[in-house]
């Protein structure tokens, strides 16, 4: 007489199973920690740059608005200290093939900013803007 034997059952995982497992989720939560750090880091880079670029709009904006544009150079700190800038104004010189225009009253004038800052990277960074603007010639 036969006996019929019922197939066995697994009961649970076995050790290399729960090893393995344990592999792939710690791979899985670093590479996600990584990309999340990664993009927290990008963040921070990206809002010193956007503040930078205020400071220097800033700058541009009041070229020549509180007293007449000229030659110069000016420098400061914005409200925020880790944010340096430098203004500096020049008589725009025109290409030499250009048609010379008519002489008057008014001048154009180069208007550059840089605005230098230390990172929370730990680096130097510099962002740079540049305008013409019509000014009384001196």
């Amino acid at each position: 007489m036969r006996t019929s034997r019922a197939p066995r059952r697994s009961r649970g995982f076995t050790l290399i199973e729960m090893v393995v497992a344990f592999v792939l989720l710690g791979l899985v939560l670093s590479t996600g920690f990584e990309i999340f750090s990664e993009g927290m880091s990008r963040a921070s880079t990206l809002d010193e740059r956007s503040r930078a670029l205020d400071v220097a709009r800033s700058r541009l904006a009041d070229a020549g608005v509180e007293e007449p544009l000229k030659e110069g150079s000016a420098q400061g700190e914005a409200q925020d200290p880790r944010f340096r800038w430098t203004t500096t104004v020049t008589p725009f010189v025109e290409p030499a093939d250009a048609q010379r225009p008519l002489q008057s009253a008014y001048e154009l004038y180069r208007i550059d900013v840089k605005v230098d800052w230390r990172g929370s990277d730990g680096k130097d960074h510099a962002l740079g803007l540049a305008t013409l603007r019509l000014g009384a010639r001196s």
